[in-house]
């Protein structure tokens, strides 16, 4: 069986039989197949950026704690080291004194004045309790300990105001000075713009 001239260039290539369609020519993409690697798209319900920073347990900026009330923190301290000091010295004292009082037999009639004298030693041991306490929240509390601080130097400053006016130029007088130093620092580190944003800052 004859299959036309190998040397016709009208016929069918040599090697391909009549009456079939030639190959497609290699390196061509086939019918229905992509013409290259597609890019790669990005898988849903992915995130397309880095998540954005401050968020629970994220990396955050540390907020420091103001200068000014840095140096309250301390004098708070410092005070409650006096307070406790002057509360257990003034307790001994009316003990001592009240032991006396009934060893010659008038005890009964300074009862009354030993429970004042036991009153405001127990008073200074609860101010300095107090200072302890409000120094050690100033690094976690929030909005009731400025407020409580805010009171708590204003009552110091009332009281050092009457120390050094009926002090008469003594040592009350002195301490009232003194007082009224150390409350004036505290309450002006309280009342100012850094304060409220320090005890309102957010917290994880």
């Amino acid at each position: 069986m004859s299959f036309g001239d190998p040397n016709n260039p009208y016929g069918p290539p040599q090697g391909q039989q009549p009456g079939y369609p030639p190959p497609p020519p290699q390196g061509q993409p086939g019918y229905g197949y992509p013409q290259g690697v597609p890019p790669q798209q990005p898988g849903y319900g992915y995130p397309q950026q880095p998540a954005y920073p401050g968020y629970p347990g994220g990396n955050q900026m540390a907020i420091e704690m103001p200068g000014l009330m840095k140096t309250a923190r301390v004098l708070l301290f410092i005070l409650s080291g006096f307070q406790l000091l002057f509360g257990i010295i003034a307790g001994i004292a009316v003990g001592a004194a009240q032991d006396v009082s009934n060893g010659v037999g008038s005890g009964d009639d300074t009862d009354t004045l030993a429970g004042l004298g036991f009153l405001f030693a127990a008073l200074l041991v609860g101010m300095g309790a107090l200072s302890i306490f409000l120094g050690v929240k100033f690094k976690t509390g929030g909005s009731a300990i400025r407020i409580t601080t805010i009171v708590y130097a204003s009552l110091m400053i009332l009281g050092g105001l009457v120390n050094t006016v009926q002090g008469g130029g003594g040592s009350a007088t002195f301490g009232g000075l003194i007082s009224l130093a150390i409350a004036g620092i505290i309450l002006a580190s309280m009342v100012n713009s850094a304060a409220s944003a320090w005890f309102n800052r957010p917290r994880y």
